[in-house]
């Protein structure tokens, strides 16, 4: 069985963090995410950097659409030119999958705010031009990686934390005394539909989700084994599609051992009364960017360890 994590590390060294992840998670492997190196390395403004033709700039509040990119907007970018560099340097000949998050755009409407003030998400307008801008972003990424690494297939996954709040309207206004307005199932669905293709969504709120992925066209989905619900989770896998099981707790950073994982996986898997198949994976819930650098390869380690005895243990049924 395959293993991966969500992405996100800590730290500051992107090329010692894709060398130490191409060794301990070569089947699927993430793309380092490391928040430490600033707001533009951070998730939302990570995203944003692939976004041409609109402008940010950055406030108290965070990244604001703004007419004009700023200096913060345009280093977004340049970290990406420098990233893409380092891994066409240390990946030349990789032939396995590599797979980058990024934040959707539910969560950059819930994050980023209007040049008037107040999110994204409360202008139709604004958060449809944002989700469109970073499609093409996405498209103009993978053809990037294409020339750059011919050999390796790119699986996007597209992070929507907020996902669950933006579809409820729970996500508060600028104020704090009220709420957005709740986003309805097509539109919430149509603005994912241009990432689906071979794409994982990853969700790590809980609530019920999956159909939104389903019904997207999504690929597979990353989820909290802890967090989503179990039925959605076995249609899930009754109709072999892909799904990144993330046994590994990220919230309380604390390592968990080979048995843990193991007890944790069969838990869920034996509850839903899945078989092992190939688009099934073990990983991360979240990102680990929170850990404690020297913690991440012991941990990662036995998510491999575990990973061979869960698949051993299902065989036997």
């Amino acid at each position: 069985m395959r293993i991966t994590a969500a992405g996100s590390l800590p730290g500051d060294d992107f090329r010692g963090a894709l060398s130490a992840m191409s060794e301990l998670l070569p089947d699927v492997l993430p793309l380092p995410e490391l928040p430490a190196r600033g707001i533009v390395s951070q998730m939302v403004g990570r995203a944003l950097g692939l976004v041409e033709g609109l402008g940010f700039d950055l406030q108290p509040a965070g990244w604001r659409l703004t007419p004009h990119s700023t200096v913060e907007h345009r280093r977004a970018r340049a970290q990406w030119r420098r990233d893409l560099d380092d891994a066409e340097e240390l990946l030349h000949g990789f032939d396995r999958v590599l797979k980058v998050g990024l934040a959707g755009p539910w969560t950059l409407a819930a994050a980023v705010e209007r040049p008037t003030g107040d999110r994204l998400l409360a202008d139709h307008g604004a958060r449809r031009e944002l989700a469109q801008a970073l499609a093409e972003g996405v498209a103009e990424l993978r053809a990037e990686v294409a020339r750059r690494l011919p050999g390796a297939r790119l699986l996007l996954q597209v992070d929507e934390p907020a996902l669950n709040a933006v579809a409820q309207g729970a996500v508060p206004t600028a104020s704090g005394f009220s709420r957005h307005r709740g986003v309805d199932l097509p539109e919430l669905v149509g603005a994912l539909v241009p990432f689906a293709d071979g794409a994982w969504l990853h969700c790590c709120a809980p609530g019920r989700w999956l159909d939104v992925a389903r019904r997207a066209g999504f690929a597979g989905v990353a989820v909290d084994s802890r967090l989503v619900d179990l039925d959605e989770l076995a249609q899930w896998c009754d109709e072999s599609r892909e799904v990144a099981l993330g046994v590994v707790r990220t919230d309380d950073r604390t390592a968990q051992g080979v048995d843990d994982l193991v007890r944790e996986s069969l838990r869920v898997l034996r509850a839903i009364q899945a078989d092992p198949y190939p688009g099934l994976v073990l990983g991360t819930a979240c990102g680990l960017s929170g850990w404690q650098l020297r913690d991440v390869k012991p941990q990662l380690t036995a998510l491999g360890r575990a990973a061979n005895l869960v698949e051993e243990a299902l065989a036997r049924g």
